[in-house]
């Protein structure tokens, strides 16, 4: 229920307070002096888009706060999703700025228009002078039927949904196999020749690099070979050779050895130095033998790197990506010659699912037409409560699509004559028809949303006399289970209110402002009795005004 508003600089507003209570709030006041504009304001307020053109002229911004709780909905989880304090009742705080942004704040926290939007459709419901337009545009007919439809509509229809979805997303993913391996068919050979190519060179990571010492070796294996020889014969050739000399030394030293430790630390080292050498002689020997190579063998080295380093040039530069492309050329190969399999079992998938799909939207479509047959015999009694003592309401449903809220389409008709053939609501009913069809939908799917607050703007649109009176006592009936809010200017619906307000106009040289005034038992006779008045307010007007009242 939403207990205060607050409006500041929005459109004609400079600065309003609103208390609102229990029972049917009745805001009247003359033509153009900004009833419509505080809904817009608060619609601003519960999430509704913004719009810059709503900022008072001269002002920075236009502020709107709405204090409300949501009656018996939990809104704990939805406060707690959006990072707001779970504070009772519910601060609503929407700023608009005249430079094109506008800010959403819940119990002080800042919150985007989505997650307010959602808080909001616990709150309170806007009945608009231009919402029955959702009554000529059959798309929410189906909606306004499902709300009726209880727990098991309900629970089957998501069921239908979820079967909709997965058909949808099998039958997304069996279209992108058949374009991926359509495409792929036709590269198929290339990947073929070019993994072929790649495997039958049978080339190991590293090889290019090993490949190109080798080859400096073999171009360099005369010199190579030549200074091996050389440093052989310097250290092992003959009796002037280094290790021959060596020798010498180590034997000599052998005999003086045991006389210090000094010495001995120089003979081991003389030792070790000469056993080295004599090592190396058969590494020098080893070396010279292997750096003999023959013409055919460097011939065959460089045609090997000539091959991988082609291969390099097509596939990436690098042996690491010659092998990646390897792989990919494998895998897409692998997914060309599988994707037969993974076809079959999505066409097997799609099929199992559009059977249980066909299954639930035929039991779900079964439940909207017994739904729809308690809703045509609440809505004939509510509309002949409101004066359609002949009508015929009808709710036409067809089988002739497929999506995820099932396979039916959905729309209202009406006979408003007796005799005639019910036909869509936009070729046949009135204004004030719409609108009292509009309250009989609300009072029936009201109860059913649990909206603990709904707000009227002109709802009394196009009608008069009897069925002005009869809608006021519906709007009363209403605000036995809800919080009415409504806009009117008709005196026997303002007569049934339990609050009654006055927005007022005050105009200057400078500017124009709006307040809005709450009136006593006193005020209230007499903004029925102008209600009721051609121009000047009459004694006569005043009497009717009490006799409306007393009624």
């Amino acid at each position: 229920m939403i207990s205060h508003i607050e409006i500041k600089d929005f459109a004609i507003i400079k600065d309003l307070a609103l208390d609102l209570y229990p029972g049917l709030n009745i805001i009247t006041g003359e033509t153009g002096s900004g009833k419509s504009v505080i809904i817009e304001a608060v619609s601003m307020a519960l999430g509704a888009r913004a719009d810059t053109d709503y900022v008072r002229s001269g002002s920075e911004k236009a502020v709107v706060t709405v204090v409300a709780d949501a009656g018996g909905n939990d809104i704990s989880g939805v406060l707690e999703e959006m990072g707001a304090p779970e504070d009772v009742p519910v601060v609503i705080r929407r700023e608009i700025y005249a430079a094109g942004r506008s800010l959403c704040r819940v119990n002080g926290a800042v919150v985007p228009l989505s997650a307010l939007s959602r808080l909001c459709g616990y709150i309170a419901d806007i009945h608009g002078q231009y919402d029955n337009q959702t009554l000529l545009d059959p798309e929410k007919h189906l909606g306004i039927l499902d709300l009726y439809g209880g727990d098991e509509l309900t629970r089957v229809k998501e069921i239908v949904r979820d079967a909709y979805r997965r058909f949808a997303a099998d039958s997304a993913e069996l279209a992108d196999l058949n374009r991926k391996t359509a495409e792929s068919a036709r590269q198929k050979e290339l990947y073929a020749y070019e993994l072929s190519e790649i495997e039958s060179a049978n080339i190991s990571e590293g090889e290019d690099e090993d490949l190109e010492r080798r080859i400096d070796l073999m171009k360099n294996s005369g010199r190579i070979f030549e200074t091996l020889s050389e440093a052989h014969q310097l250290l092992f050739g003959g009796d002037s050779a280094a290790v021959e000399a060596l020798g010498r030394c180590m034997n000599d030293l052998s005999s003086v050895s045991s006389y210090s430790d000094e010495l001995k630390e120089l003979y081991d080292r003389i030792s070790n130095a000469y056993y080295d050498l004599d090592d190396t002689s058969s590494q020098i020997r080893s070396l010279k033998e292997s750096a003999d190579f023959s013409p055919e063998e460097l011939e065959a080295a460089e045609d090997r790197l000539d091959t991988i380093n082609t291969l390099k040039r097509k596939y990436g530069g690098s042996l690491e990506a010659v092998l990646a492309y390897a792989d990919k050329a494998r895998e897409a190969l692998s997914l060309i010659e599988g994707s037969g399999d993974r076809k079959a079992r999505l066409e097997r998938s799609i099929l199992l699912i559009k059977e249980e799909y066909d299954a639930a939207a035929s039991r779900l479509s079964r439940l909207r037409k017994d739904t729809a047959q308690i809703l045509k015999e609440r809505i004939d009694k509510e509309l002949l409560d409101l004066n359609f003592e002949a009508s015929d309401f009808e709710v036409d449903i067809r089988e002739d699509r497929m999506s995820e809220e099932g396979t039916d389409n959905v729309e209202f008709l009406i006979s408003a004559n007796r005799g005639e053939t019910p036909k869509p609501l936009a070729k046949v009913a009135s204004g004030g028809e719409l609108s009292r069809i509009m309250l009989a939908l609300k009072r029936i799917t009201g109860d059913i949303g649990g909206v603990p607050s709904m707000i009227f703007d002109e709802i009394d649109s196009g009608i008069s006399g009897r069925t002005a009176d009869v809608v006021g006592d519906k709007l009363r009936s209403l605000s036995k289970d809800h919080q009415i809010v409504c806009i009117t200017h008709l005196p026997q619906i303002a007569a049934k209110g339990d609050h009654n307000y006055r927005i007022e106009k005050h105009s200057d040289l400078i500017s124009t402002r709006t307040t809005v005034v709450p009136l006593s038992e006193e005020e209230r006779t007499e903004e029925i009795a102008r209600l009721l008045s051609a121009s000047e307010i009459t004694d006569a007007a005043r009497m009717a005004a009490r006799e409306l009242l007393k009624k």
